[in-house]
């Protein structure tokens, strides 16, 4: 099979799974109890005003012809609007989007600056202290609840020592970028720095601890094969044994756990925002959760499912470029 062909079948996969999220987000909001009459109208509206508006909204149609009005908007790129706050779904999503990305992408960045060294240094050294200090690293960063840490973090660093700022997010990484450009002045990247750190780690921390730990184990085997005998063999230096040819064969693994870590990230950000109030889809959702606003809920899990698709498709295709024998299997 080309590479061609592999990858437009991982695209109708993903577009299958796409059809799945958005049925199943479907289906929650037509078992969901309450009527979303009331977060429009008062509940003592008279009957005719609410029948009248149930009318406007299609909730007076059956289930499947909602279903298929619904599919319908989808492709066009039409959430539907907010019960709540009579705003386009749509709208309400993508503004959020690049706060989450920048808090997923800076957790990502924080845990393979961290992971990959250290779970080198840890299969090198194995049974060295080095070894025990990363793994315990390792198995302190799985095990601790990221909430929890969010908490540590602000009352430790920002409250207690005033190293960081304790919560918001009052310049996105894109505008503090447009600022450096334009006026030379480095204030907005600090400004967003100091703002995107502590999240980030408490993102990052169980991803940090994971990549440690599978850059370790793919390490150790990877260097127990004779090809790295015989580039030992040939005086090559250690550190191009290790990090050109051995690193680069553990990176498969890694790249698909990456691509899907950092979906995780996108989607499981919503405790991190929520602890570090910030304005990105977590929060967005909570909102949405406890004002029963069916339709920013199921816009925001739609595109958490395409975000996931997309970034397993982009994985596929860098798998497939580092090991072309995925593409016959």
């Amino acid at each position: 099979m080309s590479t061609g062909k592999f990858l437009i079948k991982r695209i109708l996969q993903g577009v299958f799974v796409i059809w799945g999220v958005v049925t199943v987000t479907f289906g929650l909001r037509a078992i969901a109890p309450g009527d979303p009459v009331d977060l429009i109208v008062d509940p003592s509206t008279s009957p005719e005003l609410r029948d009248r508006i149930r009318e406007e909204m299609g909730l007076h149609e059956p289930i499947y012809v909602q279903y298929l009005d619904y599919l319908q908007g989808i492709l066009v790129g039409d959430l539907g609007f907010s019960y709540q706050s009579r705003r386009d779904v749509s709208v309400m999503v993508l503004e959020r989007v690049p706060a989450t990305l920048e808090l997923a992408v800076a957790a990502t960045v924080v845990a393979v600056v961290i992971a990959i060294p250290l779970g080198v240094v840890s299969a090198t050294r194995r049974h060295d202290p080095a070894d025990y200090g990363a793994t315990t690293f390792s198995l302190v960063g799985i095990s601790t609840p990221n909430f929890w840490l969010g908490i540590m973090l602000i009352l430790v660093l920002s409250v207690q020592f005033g190293l960081f700022p304790v919560s918001q997010r009052p310049v996105s990484f894109t505008d503090a970028i447009v600022a450096l450009v334009t006026t030379g002045y480095f204030n907005d990247i600090i400004t967003w720095f100091k703002h995107v750190t502590l999240p980030a780690i408490t993102l990052g921390t169980y991803f940090t601890a994971l990549i440690t730990r599978l850059t370790r184990s793919g390490m150790i085997d990877e260097l127990g094969k004779p090809y790295v005998t015989a580039t030992e063999a040939k005086g090559l230096p250690n550190v191009l044994i290790r990090f050109k040819h051995v690193l680069r064969n553990t990176m498969i693994p890694i790249i698909t756990v990456l691509g899907l870590q950092l979906g995780t990230l996108i989607g499981g950000a919503v405790i991190t925002e929520q602890v570090f109030d910030w304005p990105g889809l977590g929060t967005r959702l909570i909102s949405a959760l406890y004002a029963g606003d069916w339709p920013v809920i199921q816009g925001i899990l739609i595109f958490v499912g395409v975000g996931f698709v997309l970034i397993n498709i982009v994985v596929d295709a860098l798998y497939a470029s580092l090991n072309p024998r995925v593409v016959d299997e």
